[in-house]
């Protein structure tokens, strides 16, 4: 999730570089220039701090998503996830699985 994480960092400051790349034309107003150039570099500080704060949620996505597939194994077994009236959330399998031995169940 690593790779991720810092893709998605690199394609954030790629999409910005068309909208922050530098003119060959002066600029008419010296000071608007300046501000522009403030304003570009404050763009890329907040991205990057973005991407800081986004890459260790990502890790643990990434951690939860390989428990939930090690769990559930294939999906395409399962149909979607269904919310009944009182708000539980049941996932069914498609094709039932055998009933096991009469006694506790495990919860």
């Amino acid at each position: 999730m690593k790779h991720f994480a810092t893709s998605t960092a690199l394609a954030l400051l790629l999409a910005t570089g068309p909208a922050v790349a530098q003119d060959d034309t002066p600029p008419d107003n010296p000071e608007l220039a300046e501000g522009a150039e403030l304003l570009n570099r404050g763009f890329q500080l907040l991205l990057e701090g973005l991407a800081n704060e986004i890459e260790p949620m990502a890790q643990e996505w990434s951690e939860g998503w390989a428990d939930l597939v090690e769990k559930f194994g294939d999906m395409q077994v399962y149909h979607p996830p269904e919310v009944l009236p009182n708000g539980d959330i049941i996932i069914r399998r498609r094709t039932p699985l055998d009933p096991s031995e009469p006694g506790e169940t495990d919860i």
